[in-house]
């Protein structure tokens, strides 16, 4: 069974780049027909998806994001990871990194991690 561990700062100060990482075990990030997903959930808020990368390579981007987001990956290490630049308070949010047969879905996830955005 595939497991997602998401891992990166905990605090980010306002201006700067955010990066995580996701490590994959149990399946290859270059298997056909997967989608390595971001998403977050900001406090109060529902899950938002930010973006994507194929079993190709390929990326995919949320429209209200795609300004400030590259998602890269490390197929040696089987890892994929997140960027997000120029950082406010309103990036505050758990995030997740996820596999699943399309962007936008997910079947297995990571358990989260709490990134605050705060001088």
């Amino acid at each position: 069974q595939v497991q997602l561990q998401e891992s990166g700062p905990g605090l980010v100060k306002p201006s700067q780049t955010l990066s995580l990482t996701c490590t994959v075990s149990g399946g290859s990030i270059t298997t056909n027909h997967y989608y390595w997903n971001w998403f977050r959930q900001p406090p109060g808020q529902g899950l938002e998806w930010m973006g994507s990368i194929g079993s190709s390579g390929s990326t995919d981007y949320s429209p209200f994001l795609k300004s400030r987001t590259s998602i890269s990956r490390d197929t040696s290490k089987n890892l994929f990871t997140l960027h997000l630049s120029s950082v406010t308070p309103e990036d505050t949010a758990v995030y997740y990194c996820a596999r699943g047969s399309g962007p936008r879905t997910y079947s297995y996830r990571g358990q989260g991690t709490q990134v605050t955005v705060s001088s």
